[in-house]
């Protein structure tokens, strides 16, 4: 087999590679005399530094390597590190290693030193394999001087979204190789654009409409699998829940019969109920439907003329979150999952900030996520759910409707900070914030959990 033969030689000044950047929130809120708006207290810190290598050029190669060094910047687990000029580092491949660079017996040679100077901890290459239709993905720890992980992948067609879903779960791999907690490359976001559902993956590509044209779909919520989505629809003055699993992409109507409004319906973290609101002339309730029995509908708040939804599981199924008018305007309480021990949940500041919506249970269970109005203007607050202390997230624009990622550190939400509603996610470790994509008049955003392989939406 013919094997290529490539040494990449330059200068590089290791007092100012050998250093990470500091880690800076982007949406910090000071604290305000009288109000319980605390921000983001992160001590800025040192990550460890991640090199995406470079490595023989074909158009998957640098492709995956995109792919790869993106979805681990967007993990906000390390300092990704940029060469100058954007040039690429080479692994040497060749029969004969050149001095102080360790040769592994495949003959591809990890300069270790080069790296650590650089600043990097970790250092990740691609490969093509011994079999030309399998690529090779190596995680190496630097400091150790060893490879961490190997991962496999078969070569495909990156246009293909379920090859580059194959690539971000690789991703979520080496976060976790390096870290100890998987990264969230491999899900999607679910979220509202017209009146249409649309999927997009978590770094923003492969935007496609998953609910029948002509419907007018709203409040989306993923179940526990990843497998399907339940969302609204809107006709003739109600509003009808539709199951819809991501292979066939054909819906069904939960309860079978409805003559009310059903809508912001939520799965129980085993994926056996739906609980939702329903608004009839009394006002707005929240109801559960058991999916797995196809029945027993059961009524959990008591209006009398008051507003009750927006439900959200706590992750061990034994607490429901929800708004509630009850006492004035829209607050978020808790009930037990059959209804019982109903109390105001987060606390709240009289004259300082307003109404609280659609909360979400954090995927550990330690925090709550819900917009709260602050000025006339619906900021991200998160609430911890021991202490009941609340911190407010964003300040720019109008934020609305958190949605946490599987990994509990970041959120998607809707944000106008750039003059129309798009997809946004935020780092609430670092309150570093980006763009999900581009398109505008986006609502109801849900993020989902990992995502199967072969759950691709149909188009």
């Amino acid at each position: 087999m013919r094997r290529a033969t490539a040494w990449v030689v330059f200068a590089v000044s290791a007092t100012a590679g050998a250093s990470a950047v500091p880690v800076v929130g982007q949406d910090t809120i000071p604290p305000i005399e009288g109000g319980v708006r605390l921000g983001i207290t992160y001590t800025p810190g040192m990550r460890p530094g991640m090199l995406v290598l470079g490595g023989p050029r074909t158009a998957v190669l640098d492709s995956v390597r995109t792919i790869l060094r993106r979805d681990l910047d967007f993990s906000d687990q390390f300092e990704i590190i940029t060469l100058p000029e954007g040039d690429g580092l080479m692994i040497g491949m060749g029969p004969v290693a050149p001095p102080d660079v360790q040769a592994r017996p495949s003959g591809v040679f990890v300069n270790y030193p080069l790296y650590a100077a650089l600043g990097a901890d970790y250092s990740v290459g691609v490969f093509t394999g011994p079999d030309s239709t399998r690529l090779q993905v190596r995680l190496y720890d630097v400091h150790g001087e060893s490879e961490r992980r190997e991962f496999g992948l078969p070569v495909g067609d990156v246009a293909d979204p379920e090859f580059r879903m194959v690539v971000h779960r690789v991703a979520d791999g080496i976060v976790r190789a390096a870290t100890g907690v998987p990264g969230v490359a491999a899900t999607k976001v679910a979220f509202i654009q017209g009146k249409r559902l649309y999927v997009v993956d978590s770094d923003g590509a492969n935007r496609a409409p998953v609910s029948p044209a002509g419907m007018s779909a709203f409040s989306p919520a993923w179940d526990p699998r990843g497998e399907r989505i339940v969302f609204a629809e809107l006709t003739r003055g109600l509003a009808k829940l539709h199951l819809l699993g991501l292979t066939d992409g054909t819906p069904r109507v939960v309860p079978p019969t409805n003559d009310l409004l059903n809508f912001a319906a939520t799965f129980s973290p085993d994926g056996r109920l739906l609980a939702f609101s329903r608004s009839g002339e009394h006002g707005t309730d929240v109801y559960s439907y058991n999916l797995a029995q196809d029945c027993c509908l059961q009524r959990l708040t008591v209006g009398r003329f008051s507003d009750n939804l927006s439900p959200t599981f706590s992750p061990d199924g034994r607490r429901i979150a929800f708004v509630s008018t009850r006492v004035g305007p829209p607050q978020i309480y808790v009930m037990s999952v059959d209804g019982t021990g109903q109390e105001l949940f987060a606390p709240f500041d009289y004259g300082v900030t307003g109404s609280s919506n659609a909360p979400e249970w954090s995927p550990d269970g330690t925090q709550i996520a819900f917009h709260r109005d602050v000025a006339g203007s619906p900021q991200i607050f998160l609430m911890d759910v021991r202490s009941r202390e609340v911190r407010q997230l964003t300040s720019a624009g109008r934020n609305e409707d958190p949605t946490w990622a599987p990994d509990g550190r970041h959120l998607a939400f809707i944000s106008s900070r750039t003059g129309s509603r798009q997809v946004w996610t935020i780092d609430t470790e670092t309150g570093r914030v980006r763009q999900l994509s581009a398109f505008g008049g986006a609502r109801l955003p849900a993020w989902s959990p990992h995502i199967p392989v072969q759950n691709q939406p149909s188009r």
